[in-house]
């Protein structure tokens, strides 16, 4: 694939502010096809140790700048993404298989939410604190040092912006880890903004496992966040615990969408589709509500539109302006979801559409038609386990104590959904739900400056808010004597 215009030219390491040749390998596949795209340059152990070095010694020169000269390299970071949208969407389109209209939101997104950050600059600020009258207190923040971000294989372009501008603001050195399924965007986004910071202080890392364990341990990485699976963040964890370190995690959901009897069933059907985000990243969201709870009294009228609705979306290559719904982003998540289609006609559901397609848009594409079970007992692994995919249990209850033992039932707690025109119902289900993040009659929609981030094994943490941009300082306490 060659030779398109929007494909990174560097395919090295980006840090001290050029590329350089790694010392491993990634080969980079588009996942609607098949079709290599690029071979690039990963990052093995005794690499990473020279690019934290690299990256610890130039941090504190960008800490002494004054704010609004850091603030001003975002803003000139935002300016090349908002120039260049378009490519970078399409870039992510052949690299992730989520489909090019879907990527378009993505931009909007990084847009908005790195505007965020450069506004919230001036809110890194410390307290006074009383005292006697020979006494001053008073606290400031400070930076960290350096921070490693390591991001998944969704939103590959959208979490290389959102995810490094917050540290940047706050006087950290950021060293972002892309996943190695869709290492491209990364890449292009250093070629774009890399050289707008001092070098050092913004770096773009590939590689695989290995990687991701030596940043997690190495002692000058004072922080790592992660957005990514709970097994991952399992591993984070371990490898962070080698040295003392913050982290911050962003894990996985198997996330309920409440339908309450009083809804209207259009509307319900909506927004269980929406909730799905199935044209933005064919289920591959982990606040994704995938688990639909349904009142027995509109369950089957709930599970025929969503039924229809589904039937109807159209898969296609991603690259492909028109496609509604793209694929899988590899081969292993791809069998790996394709098995729980097999375990959900296992254990008694219906399937009521969905599946393999029967003609694909590509033999050699990863593609799942949007896929509906009904008859779903809690019980089931399918109403259980984060499957990352286009797949909806859809599943009946009574009443609201029933519904509320459902939805906390699992080990996740990132998102909810709450669908009545009761909002006092809504809001008495709403303190009973486990989960960080609760919509009421939506499903899906973030809004910048408001916390995201999960409950129980969903994550350590929020973000997209003031609070992720001070998790990347510490406080220092200051007294003063007057004499």
């Amino acid at each position: 694939m060659p030779g398109h215009s929007f494909l990174p030219k560097h395919t090295g390491i980006f840090f001290n502010g050029s590329f350089i040749g790694g010392d491993t390998r990634l080969q980079s596949r588009n996942p609607a096809t098949g079709e290599e795209i690029l071979e690039v340059s990963g990052a093995s152990p005794i690499m990473v140790d020279q690019i934290v070095e690299h990256a610890s010694r130039a941090q504190p020169g960008w800490w002494n700048l004054d704010i609004r000269e850091r603030v001003a390299c975002v803003r000139n970071f935002i300016h090349q993404i908002e120039a260049h949208g378009e490519e970078l969407a399409m870039l992510d389109a052949i690299d992730s298989g989520n489909p090019y209209q879907g990527m378009l939101i993505d931009i909007k997104i990084s847009l908005a939410v790195m505007d965020l950050f450069a506004g919230l600059a001036t809110e890194i600020k410390g307290a006074s604190f009383p005292g006697s009258s020979d006494r001053i207190n008073f606290s400031v923040r400070e930076p960290l040092g350096v921070i490693t971000r390591i991001v998944p294989f969704n939103h590959p372009m959208m979490f290389t912006c959102i995810k490094s501008v917050a540290p940047l603001i706050a006087g950290n050195a950021v060293i972002i880890k892309p996943s190695e399924h869709t290492p491209l965007s990364a890449l292009r986004i250093a070629e774009l903004a890399g050289n707008l910071f001092p070098p050092g202080i913004f770096n773009i890392v590939n590689g695989g496992r290995e990687t991701g364990s030596a940043l997690s341990q190495h002692p000058k990485v004072r922080n790592v966040s992660l957005v990514g699976s709970v097994p991952t963040g399992k591993a984070v964890l371990a490898d962070a615990s080698r040295t003392i370190k913050s982290v911050l995690l962003e894990l996985g959901g198997k996330n309920p969408l409440i339908v309450c009897p009083e809804t209207d069933v259009e509307f319900a059907v909506a927004t269980a589709v929406k909730g799905m985000n199935l044209t933005w990243t064919a289920g591959q969201s982990c606040g994704s509500t995938s688990r639909l709870l349904v009142h027995e009294s509109l369950y089957d009228d709930v599970v025929d539109g969503v039924t229809e609705v589904f039937s109807q979306l159209k898969l296609g290559i991603p690259s492909d302006k028109q496609t509604e719904m793209g694929c899988l982003t590899t081969g292993p998540h791809f069998n790996k979801v394709r098995e729980y289609l097999s375990i959900g006609m296992a254990e008694g559901a219906r399937m009521t559409t969905g599946g393999l397609p029967d003609q694909s848009p590509h033999p050699e594409g990863y593609f799942i038609r949007p896929t509906v079970f009904s008859d779903v007992d809690p019980s089931m692994r399918i109403a259980n386990e984060e499957i990352f995919g286009p797949i909806l249990s859809v599943i009946p209850w009574k009443t609201d104590n029933q519904v509320l033992e459902i939805a906390n039932s699992v080990d996740y707690g990132l998102t909810a959904g709450i669908l009545s025109d009761d909002i006092n119902q809504a809001l008495r289900m709403s303190r009973e739900i486990q989960a960080g993040y609760v919509w009421i009659n939506n499903s899906s929609d973030h809004y910048p400056g408001v916390p995201f981030g999960g409950y129980k094994d969903s994550g350590l943490g929020r973000e997209e808010c003031l609070d992720e941009m001070l998790a990347y300082t510490q406080v220092k306490a200051i007294n003063v004597h007057l004499r």
